[in-house]
């Protein structure tokens, strides 16, 4: 039974209910004690005395009560149908967009005209899931494009060095085996960072409680040898930050911070702030670190993967794959917290993380 014929019976079904309970009124109220006989008395000026009837006894009532319900039944049928398939137009025309978005194309979008109302509500909703789910799709076909071909660079390279290695055996192999290290760390670099991206999507983890500030401080000593070396200042404060999640996974989220300052900082003389406290159940994580000048359009895209922003310096020593802060922004999205990525007007990214913490 269809949603418009179970509406369609009961839009009957309520019309005839209170047509026998205005009769059962009338019945009860008026004419239960009325003498066989006119109830009402001909005058003159009546213009069809004719059309009165004479007996108002049950044997009257009960005809022309019969005869109200069967008008009443038509009546409730067939302006119910019609009610019901006027109300529920919105929704063959939303089930028909879901048909098209099933078969066809994402992009298909209901648009729903008319005032605002709970099936205007829904063809919104849904629309808005369809934006989402299109972005989330041609990002899904973005990654993979691009893991492949990140991938298939490691691979290619591997493969030439063999080659070349085939056909000049008398080349030094010492070399050879230094490039294919080099090579095979780049590879295995990159599939521990796209399974940690994987991981933190999909939200595999148990959650504890976790210190941000101790997590800061072991980010800072395990890279205080790259910032030395590169000329970095680092600096960390904050007070206990506690906070709910994966500890691997939020002490990870903190070092790509850290490192990422460092890497695209200053050639010489920059500096690094890491800065963690607490507002009430909110934990914050500060990392602020002096660099080039960031134009405002590049923001939006440091956090996609595999993308590294075109003024940032890298090295052949510390080449990063492009997932530094896309990890960073699936691990915090993963817990439930906010990532503001801010320009310094004199230079440099300010990284602001918000995650639920413990009151």
């Amino acid at each position: 039974m269809s949603v418009r014929l179970k509406l369609t019976l009961s839009y009957a079904g309520f019309v005839m209910l209170a047509g026998a309970l205005l009769l059962a009124a009338v019945w009860a109220f008026l004419l239960r004690r009325t003498p066989a006989g006119r109830i009402w008395e001909i005058t003159d000026w009546w213009p069809s005395p004719q059309l009165l009837l004479g007996g108002w006894g049950p044997a009257a009532f009960v005809p022309a009560a019969v005869a109200v319900m069967a008008f009443l039944l038509v009546f409730g049928l067939v302006g119910g149908w019609f009610l019901a398939g006027r109300m529920l137009s919105p929704l063959t025309r939303i089930t028909d967009a879901i048909r098209t978005a099933a078969t066809r194309s994402l992009s298909h979008r209901i648009r729903l005209p008319g005032r605002s109302d709970e099936f205007r509500e829904l063809a919104d909703a849904f629309d808005a899931m369809l934006a989402q789910l299109e972005a989330h799709v041609a990002e899904q076909r973005r990654f993979a494009a691009n893991a492949s071909h990140e991938l298939r660079t490691p691979l290619a390279t591997t493969q030439a060095l063999l080659d070349v290695a085939r056909n000049d055996p008398g080349r030094d192999t010492g070399e050879l085996v230094e490039r294919l290290h080099a090579v095979n760390t780049r590879a295995i670099d990159l599939t521990e960072a796209l399974l940690l991206l994987s991981r933190a999507d999909q939200r595999s983890f148990t959650r504890e409680s976790v210190d941000l500030s101790l997590l800061a401080e072991e980010a800072t000593e395990t890279l205080l040898p790259l910032a030395e070396k590169r000329g970095v200042t680092l600096e960390t404060s904050g007070d206990v930050t506690p906070a709910i999640g994966s500890q691997a996974l939020l002490l990870q989220m903190t070092t790509n911070l850290v490192h990422n300052a460092i890497v695209h900082n200053l050639p010489a003389g920059g500096t690094v702030t890491v800065h963690t406290e607490a507002h009430g159940d909110t934990s914050v994580l500060r990392v602020e670190s002096t660099g080039s000048p960031l134009p405002p359009e590049l923001l939006p895209t440091l956090t996609e993967p595999f993308r590294r922003g075109t003024e940032r310096v890298r090295t052949d020593e510390h080449a990063a794959v492009g997932l530094g802060l896309a990890i960073v922004h699936s691990i915090v999205r993963a817990h439930d917290g906010t990532l503001d990525l801010v320009p310094r007007p004199a230079g440099g990214l300010l990284v602001m993380v918000r995650l639920p913490g413990t009151p």
